[in-house]
């Protein structure tokens, strides 16, 4: 249910196509929504046929141009609903850890070499968050309310990927160096 919110969110921060829709994605919401371009497109459909946005008007011929899209009076107060509404949280799923679980039985060969692969992925992710923070969101910039919202996600996503570069590092310190795997197999 939350990519209807996501693009709705999107739109309320600009008007814009689809394919903005997918780029803007790519830079920022998808660090923590990702969609794909299908995706984006079928659900502006859907969101355009529920009457909550609406395709604005265009001084040319519509056939092959693109459409921007703007969030209606009954997309906004179903995005104010959702906001307000009480969710759960998610349960984990990651693969990773599935895998390692897997390993437990079958034995850990290849897991070392994983482990630091996604050390490095998650390292990475890291700093580009903090580049990110450093570059949009320095402490004079935080006053308006909008600013400090946008930074809080942005903090979040910091704040997993200081977790994952922790847990990784103690898991490939708790593996060990020698440990190849399950020798009996």
């Amino acid at each position: 249910m939350s990519l209807p919110h996501a693009i709705l969110t999107a739109l309320l921060e600009k008007p814009s196509s689809g394919l903005e829709l997918t780029r803007r994605f790519d830079r920022s919401i998808g660090y923590f929504w990702s969609a794909t371009h299908q995706q984006i497109y079928r659900e502006l459909g859907k969101l355009e046929q529920a009457g909550q946005i609406r395709a604005l008007p265009s001084a040319q011929p519509a056939r092959g141009q693109k459409k921007e899209y703007e969030v209606l009076p009954a997309g906004r107060a179903e995005l104010a609903s959702w906001v307000a509404r009480p969710e759960d949280p998610k349960a984990v799923r990651d693969p990773l850890l599935l895998r390692l679980r897997a390993a437990a039985v079958v034995g850990s060969a290849g897991m070392r070499e994983e482990l630091a692969r996604h050390l490095d992925l998650h390292r990475r992710q890291l700093e580009h968050y903090r580049s990110i923070e450093d570059r949009d969101f320095p402490p004079e910039r935080r006053t308006a309310e909008t600013d400090r919202l946008r930074h809080l996600v942005l903090r979040g996503g910091i704040e997993l990927e200081t977790f994952w570069t922790k847990w990784l590092t103690d898991a490939l310190t708790a593996l060990g160096p020698e440990d190849r795997g399950n020798p009996s197999l």
